[in-house]
């Protein structure tokens, strides 16, 4: 952790994330209808749904709009039929980078992907290239000054995976990925509230970069962000909260 501060590059990814909500209703009308498609209807039965209709109502998207999204990955309502597809690479000083899409052409979607990676620096690998610097996982960020030894034990009774204190004085907490949904709402009923949290891909090691390099890593994740067949964009490099 040396050299940044966690706290203040989550909250740097977050707000640039808020400033790009108008993607965001598309993205998650999209994620619900596939994972309707692949793991049928049921909430109760579908992790993979469940987190998708719940990120979708933390984002305010109607009742009707989620529930029709769920008849149409599961038959209920014609749609378009999107697949799942994943594209990894490297960005400046080698940082690894994952993309995940939902695309209706895949032909098309790798050839935008290709393009952003090259007009930036960066380059397009093969599958697997980077996978295995990431871990799939649940990920909450508590605000500097919160209770460690409390939040550790309720965070441990909920079934979190791991704790971890940053240097920042903020607090990790990282759990299974289909947990996730569960650890947090028992952590909110013991008083605990995340100032951010989500499912992700979570680097393994970090690639620090600063000034130019930063600058221009952050115009290449912005490119594939921009992307309308780009669902998550998960990289291994900390930008300087300037660029």
């Amino acid at each position: 952790m040396a050299g940044h501060s966690k706290w203040a590059n989550i909250q740097h990814r977050k707000g640039r994330q808020d400033a790009k909500r108008g993607k965001i209703f598309t993205k998650l009308i999209k994620e619900i209808t596939v994972a309707a498609k692949m793991g049928g209807g049921d909430i109760s039965a579908n992790p993979r749904l469940r987190l998708a209709v719940d990120k979708a109502k933390g984002e305010s998207v109607p009742k009707d709009t989620i529930e029709n999204a769920i008849k149409r990955g599961t038959g209920q309502l014609e749609g378009v039929v999107y697949e799942e597809a994943r594209y990894e690479g490297y960005g400046i000083a080698g940082a690894a980078v994952i993309v995940d899409c939902l695309t209706d052409s895949k032909n098309r979607t790798v050839a935008d992907v290709r393009h952003a990676f090259s007009k930036y620096g960066g380059n397009m690998g093969t599958d697997g290239c980077v996978a295995f610097q990431f871990k799939h996982c649940g990920q909450m960020l508590f605000a500097p000054g919160t209770s460690e030894d409390a939040l550790m034990e309720a965070a441990l009774e909920a079934g979190a995976d791991d704790v971890v204190t940053n240097e920042d004085g903020s607090i990790e907490i990282i759990t299974g990925p289909w947990e996730f949904t569960a650890v947090r709402e028992a952590l909110e009923a013991a008083g605990f509230k995340p100032e951010f949290g989500e499912v992700t891909m979570k680097p393994l090691n970090e690639t620090e970069l600063t000034g130019d390099e930063s600058l221009r890593m952050q115009k290449m994740l912005d490119a594939l962000e921009s992307l309308d067949d780009v669902q998550e964009v998960y990289t291994s490099a900390v930008l300087d909260d300037d660029a």
